[in-house]
């Protein structure tokens, strides 16, 4: 057996490429929902949701703390969205995940509800068994070093050194790396100081990690 016995995968901007447009959509939605829900100006919701994310990791996080906003009204506004229009089946994702050796397990500051929609969408919902969302983190999101520690107890997997954490994020991945986990950044060939390995999407995991790949025959 490798060094790996699951794989954390981010969800948004991972699992699909970063340019489909499906971010930034979501980006447009947390900013109405500022402006119409809390009541914020029009003129300041883009720069404060930005703020929000550079300093609490999430915009979520920062109308939790200052306005106290009800998270599951939010993450439900913000994630109507049609999928669709962004997102399509991913053989190439499908594939990689049919020949995983080790269990893949979204890790992700959204809920399970859009994951599992963006999943669907993908074609690849039946392929992941668990899902570590912000709920089950119970609104302790990454990079906050408690959101990996969390996230092992949730997987069951005691050691550190046992987990891959694959994020379009290095912020994401710096505080996985200072636990000991394996860190794989998504969207980029280059070679980042402190991150294990780049590949420009998910797909191309078993390329970094030839390791991972199943001896077994993969599903269709």
């Amino acid at each position: 057996m490798g060094r790996f016995r699951t794989l954390l995968l981010d969800l948004d901007d991972t699992v699909y490429p970063a340019g489909t447009g499906l971010w930034e959509a979501i980006g447009e939605r947390i900013n109405r929902f500022m402006v119409e829900a809390v009541g914020i100006e029009p003129a300041r919701a883009a720069s404060l949701r930005q703020q929000y994310f550079e300093r609490y990791g999430t915009s979520l996080h920062g109308l939790r703390i200052h306005y106290g906003i009800d998270p599951f009204a939010y993450l439900a506004y913000v994630h109507d969205i049609p999928l669709e229009t962004y997102v399509g089946p991913d053989p190439s994702l499908r594939r990689m995940l049919t020949r995983l050796s080790v269990p893949p397990v979204i890790f992700t500051n959204a809920d399970s509800a859009h994951a599992r929609r963006v999943l669907r969408v993908l074609g690849v919902d039946d392929l992941i068994g668990q899902i570590i969302d912000i709920v089950a983190l119970e609104w302790v999101n990454k990079p906050q070093p408690e959101a990996y520690r969390r996230a092992m107890a949730l997987c069951g997997v005691d050691q550190a050194a046992a987990y891959l954490v694959v994020d379009d994020q290095p912020r994401n991945l710096f505080p996985a790396a200072a636990l000991g986990m394996g860190t794989v950044l998504v969207g980029s060939s280059a070679r980042m100081d402190g991150i294990d390995a780049c590949v420009a999407s998910a797909s191309d995991l078993l390329e970094a990690y030839p390791e991972l790949k199943s001896q077994a025959p993969s599903r269709p």
